[in-house]
């Protein structure tokens, strides 16, 4: 591996917000991964809220709501998602759910689609990687957001398999 390349490609990590990162290329594996502190300033938590650490807040108004009547409404929606295949991301990068941004999306929830359909794309150092269903089956839930950042092995669709 040629050194100038690894020069950039530590740069570039060192500049960019993600954490980690894993590269094989020429039957060289790299792996970076940044140490992250948190800092207690107002405006960086407005910062950080956005990034992929943002859905974890949604399960916290679920416990806080003593009602009984809506809980049966999430029971089917939580037996699915327990039946549910999870797509991961196999890389780091830039979640896409069209090849353009004035294309239809890959694919929506509800869709069927077939084991090898292409799921969305994953944008990685000017590299766009199409990542492809490895069942068949539904689609029950999208996890992430159009042109969202995406970790390595972050769960990115849930499909309910045939």
């Amino acid at each position: 591996m040629d050194l100038n390349y690894l020069k950039r490609l530590l740069k570039l990590f060192d500049e960019s917000s993600v954490t980690e990162l894993s590269i094989e290329e020429e039957g060289v594996k790299l792996q970076f991964a940044k140490q992250v502190t948190q800092v207690a300033a107002a405006p960086m938590q407005t910062y950080i809220a956005p990034m992929p650490h943002a859905p974890a807040a949604a399960p916290a108004p679920i416990p806080a709501s003593p009602a009984a009547p809506s809980q049966p409404a999430a029971k089917p929606e939580a037996e699915a998602t327990e039946q549910a295949h999870t797509v991961h991301s196999p890389i780091v990068g830039t979640f896409y759910r069209a090849p353009a941004p004035d294309a239809d999306p890959f694919v929506s929830v509800g869709q069927h689609v077939q084991a090898g359909d292409t799921l969305c794309i994953v944008e990685a150092m000017k590299l766009l990687n199409e990542i492809e269903s490895d069942v068949s089956g539904t689609i029950v839930k999208i996890l992430v957001e159009n042109s969202q950042p995406v970790e390595y092995n972050q769960p990115m669709f849930l499909i309910k398999p045939d």
